[in-house]
């Protein structure tokens, strides 16, 4: 990963934390504390005071799930990465073939380039660095950090401590997230030609090291299952399980649930069907198969007329994906953390510097027209050219500005009043950020029983979602009777649902491509680009800044 990790960081945190505390702890020079003395306090210590020393080691675990605008340092180059997640993902879903992204005259360049796959666009390059190597750095950040924590709870220290036992389930969720997203960006699909390929340099220590060679795609693939693996067990055994997002008012936990549903996604990667669908079968029995209700579902179109003539407004602590407290499928998320990238350019009820160069997130036509018409989700989506007045309010100016919006738009984040807000203020945009949810567990459970022969338990499994996406007082739908699904197998059926249900979120049609080994499509007729990103763009090329500081990289084929 890096040659050099700056061990100091951990020391500091610990310092900070204890100093305060010199008598209680009953240590003479807080600022000389070795690893032995750190190691003793957690081993034998109280409860309070393991609490003290963790905090300080912790305390960036849970805001690198999600990586906004942190210094990554790798000893050779420091670089900013910038919103990490919301551009990967943004980027990601413009490359699926899903989304219409504007129109060619005015977003020929910028986000543009993504969704028409300019053949200037480098990203997956060797010597991109700030894109491709960021999209290392991110992932690798993740796991220095977990080492971090990870290099002071042995199997020894732990014992039968519950509160070292979550702890260390933290940090092993978050080195396996990490290296999860290292092989999903930068190897081959697992069962599509990479399971005989190169995985990633391996790394369990933290601070100064020597760098290590790549192991093994399935090497690799494994180190990841078993950290998980062991994340889930030590959560299990500490009796820290599942802290559901709507039941908190500030950041959601890195808990049971977030380690089931990366082992679950990694699971899914390498083919383990039956640990893919015993993980999110776990998860989605103690959520109780809530699913987000049809009030909640982000707007509907029939409201459209109401936005634009100022009748009607949507909160977002009514939209479900803008809600922690709204969505029951919320595993992960932050509540009252949203910045401008999060709503503002998928929120088309929320003025921004795109929205009015008619920037704006449609759906393939040919997509939409898939969905039943008794799926509520397909109402998520304009169906004609709506005029909507945007508010101004910088520098003065205070006007309305009437904006065509085009037709088959996203409505699916629609607020027009942001959080703790009363009235339209386009210069806001305060929200809840949700990350994952249980109807991605579902799907992957269903695939997964599909992958693995299982038809009939696929369908039932689809069949409960299809049921909670059924528009109030129509017939219930199933995989029987949804018109786009008929002679369909079990598997395209599940294809068809992640891209109505996860249209727009975390990259999901953009990976899946991936792991499918099947290239995106552009099948609608209301694509103004047609030029699909190949399966080879897909695995992007190991940073430069990578393979000259690791050496071991040049006895790699990386073809």
């Amino acid at each position: 990963m890096k040659k050099y990790i700056k061990y100091f960081c951990g020391t500091l945190a610990i310092v900070s934390v204890l100093t305060a505390c010199d008598s209680k702890l009953d240590v003479h020079n807080p600022n000389n504390f070795s690893d032995e003395q750190i190691e003793d306090l957690l081993k034998n210590g109280t409860d309070e005071e393991r609490e003290l020393i963790l905090g300080g080691l912790t305390a960036n675990l849970k805001g690198y799930v999600v990586v906004r605008n942190a210094i990554m340092s790798g000893g050779f180059t420091n670089m900013s990465i910038d919103n990490e997640w919301v551009h990967n993902n943004i980027y990601r879903n413009l490359q699926c073939g899903d989304i219409v992204y504007g129109d060619g005259a005015r977003h020929s360049s910028g986000w543009g380039q993504y969704y028409r796959n300019s053949p200037d666009l480098k990203y997956w390059g060797a010597n991109q660095t700030s894109e491709c190597y960021g999209y290392w750095c991110s992932p690798s950040l993740s796991i220095s950090n977990a080492n971090k924590v990870l290099m002071f709870l042995s199997d020894e220290v732990v014992g039968e401590s519950s509160l070292l036992k979550e702890y260390k389930a933290m940090a092993l969720t978050l080195r396996g997230m990490g290296y999860l997203q290292l092989m999903e960006r930068f190897t081959k699909a697992y069962l599509h030609g990479g399971k005989e390929g190169y995985g990633m340099p391996l790394y369990t220590n933290y601070g100064y090291q020597d760098v290590v060679a790549p192991s093994s795609a399935e090497e690799s693939w494994n180190f990841i299952l078993t950290d998980l693996k062991d994340a889930v067990r030590l959560f299990q055994e500490s009796g820290y399980g599942y802290t559901k997002a709507k039941d908190h008012d500030t950041a959601v936990d890195i808990d049971l649930g977030l380690a089931q549903y990366f082992l679950a996604k990694s699971a899914l990667w390498t083919g383990d069907y039956q640990t893919v669908i015993a993980a999110c079968k776990d998860v989605l029995d103690n959520y109780g198969w809530e699913f987000i209700p049809e009030s909640a579902y982000g707007a509907s179109n029939d409201r459209m007329a109401g936005f634009c003539n100022k009748t009607d407004d949507i909160k977002a602590d009514d939209n479900a994906f803008m809600s922690v407290a709204k969505n029951p499928e919320c595993l992960f998320g932050w509540a009252n953390d949203a910045n401008i990238y999060t709503w503002t350019y998928y929120n088309v009820l929320k003025t921004g510097s795109d929205m009015v160069n008619t920037a704006y997130f449609q759906i393939d036509n040919a997509l939409w027209s898939k969905m039943a018409d008794n799926d509520y989700r397909k109402e998520r989506f304009t169906t004609e050219t709506a005029t909507f007045p945007y508010f101004a309010i910088e520098n003065g100016d205070t006007a309305w500005y009437p904006t065509a919006i085009p037709a088959y738009t996203c409505l699916k984040w629609a607020a027009s009043i942001a959080s703790d807000e009363s009235s339209r203020r386009h210069d806001r945009s305060n929200s809840d950020v949700i990350i994952y949810r249980t109807s991605e567990v579902l799907l992957m459970m269903a695939e997964a029983q599909a992958q693995s022969g299982d038809e009939s338990g696929a369908k039932a499994t689809l069949n409960k979602l299809l049921a909670a996406r059924t528009k109030a007082g129509t017939p219930t739908l199933t995989c029987d009777n949804y018109p786009a699904m008929q002679g369909m197998s079990a598997l395209d059926m599940c294809k068809l649902q992640w891209r109505i249900e996860c249209w727009g979120e975390n990259g999901w049609n953009f990976w899946n491509s991936k792991r499918w080994n099947q290239a995106p499509v552009y099948e609608g007729s209301n694509h103004w680009s047609t030029t699909a990103v190949t399966i080879d763009h897909m695995t992007w090329e190991i940073p430069e800044q990578e393979t000259q500081t690791n050496q071991y990289w040049a006895n790699v084929n990386r073809k």
